[in-house]
């Protein structure tokens, strides 16, 4: 079952993509989407589709955390960002593979 969510988070473009950097080329197993996008009140907005939510926890576990952890050189913040879950009615599209709805 698709896996969606917006999260906005208090960081600026620089260290955005250290953590990109620090995640790897690899695909995430299970990313569908991964748009980042400014605010204009300032931090960024990932908007996030997943093919489920355990393929989203297992990469937050596996690569995400250790790659903000590293990136924020140890010291990242001791809460996270709040998650808002999307309702999602329907999904389509090239970045969608048969059979994962």
């Amino acid at each position: 079952m698709i896996y969606a969510y917006t999260q906005d988070v208090p960081i600026d473009e620089e260290l955005y993509r250290r953590i990109v950097e620090e995640i790897g080329p690899e695909p995430l197993a299970g990313s569908l989407l991964h748009l980042c996008v400014r605010r204009p009140e300032g931090g960024l907005r990932y908007l996030d589709v997943w093919a489920s939510e355990q393929d989203c926890a297992r990469a937050f576990d596996e690569r995400i955390h250790p790659a903000v952890d590293r990136a924020f050189d140890g010291e990242r913040p001791a809460t996270e960002p709040t998650v808002n879950r999307l309702d999602v009615i329907d999904a389509r599209g090239a970045l969608l593979a048969e059979g994962v709805r």
